[in-house]
């Protein structure tokens, strides 16, 4: 009888340890004290309060103060955007990922633990490429023909089942970043290094809104696009959609830097991240009018 209970036990506690054990190897986001490079986009994925950032080695995410990072799919992700629940993006596979090289255009509905292909995985990574935050309609620069597309600028309104050509006509000089509007598609974005520009009509036409040097970034709420550029200091404005009226923002102290990303967290109004050329990150808490640190120079602050 000892002798039983005593397997038994033993037999328990070789369970438990076993969960415990196997619940360490679950878990997908952990502790990250370190440095992040090659920064491809960021923003408030889903629903969960985090601000996430694509980097070279997969996702680092900023949530109530802490850093975390994810412990598999460690893809480089490029073209990244951040929807209501969840995000889309592009790039290439991490050595532990089994996805073609480059992946495409995938979605994660789950935090980045499950990719689903929306198309052209293993012929084409898209740098260039927004996703509405609701409506998930896709606008994108295509940089060379696929099987699908020729080299220019698509948009699709169905997940990626039908892709409609845009003429982009003048827009001008290199492209460095395009929005979309959360909800309203025909709004959409690009900064060049010709400056800001600004389309109604779903990127067939856009207009110039914004000369004064170079456009880092581009992002839409609701009722404003917020642009940065960069002349011999950075600057970031407020524009908005119902008056064509412009407000300048206040950045941090940055100096020969700037942002080349803007996010908004919709759960929180007054919440805006930027993250900046040199690897600097900030968070606002009370809508842009004094800035927190998180990065700098790609290493985190705790």
């Amino acid at each position: 009888m000892k002798r039983v209970m005593l397997i038994g036990i033993l037999s328990t506690g070789l369970f438990i340890a076993g969960c415990s054990d196997s619940g360490k190897k679950q878990a997908f986001e952990v502790p990250f004290d370190g440095k992040m490079e090659h920064v491809h986009g960021i923003g408030y994925a889903g629903k969960d309060n985090g601000l996430h950032f694509a980097s070279h080695t997969g996702l680092k995410i900023y949530r109530d103060g802490e850093w975390l990072e994810t412990s598999k799919n460690h893809n480089d992700y490029m073209g990244f955007n951040a929807v209501d629940d969840g995000f889309y993006t592009s790039g290439h596979p991490g050595e532990d990922s089994d996805l073609p090289n480059p992946i495409g255009i995938q979605r994660s509905a789950d935090g980045g633990k499950s990719l689903d292909e929306i198309d052209f995985a293993g012929e084409t990574d898209f740098h260039g490429m927004a996703v509405g935050f609701s409506s998930h309609d896709i606008f994108l620069m295509n940089p060379q023909k696929n099987s699908k597309l020729d080299q220019g600028f698509y948009r699709s309104v169905d997940n990626g089942d039908t892709w409609d050509e845009a003429a982009g006509a003048g827009l001008a000089g290199e492209l460095l970043h395009l929005a979309i509007h959360p909800s309203d598609s025909n709004w959409v974005a690009a900064a060049t290094s010709n400056g800001i520009y600004l389309s109604e009509d779903a990127g067939e036409r856009f207009e110039l809104i914004s000369g004064d040097g170079t456009g880092t970034s581009v992002y839409f709420d609701e009722e404003n696009l917020y642009f940065a550029s960069f002349t011999s200091s950075p600057e970031m404005t407020k524009y908005t959609l119902s008056d064509a009226s412009k407000e300048k923002v206040e950045l941090p102290e940055i100096n020969e830097d700037g942002p080349v990303y803007i996010a908004k967290n919709p759960q929180e109004e007054k919440v805006f991240a930027i993250y900046t050329i040199k690897g600097q990150a900030f968070i606002s808490k009370d809508g842009m009018k004094s800035w927190e640190q998180i990065l700098d120079n790609g290493h985190v602050i705790n």
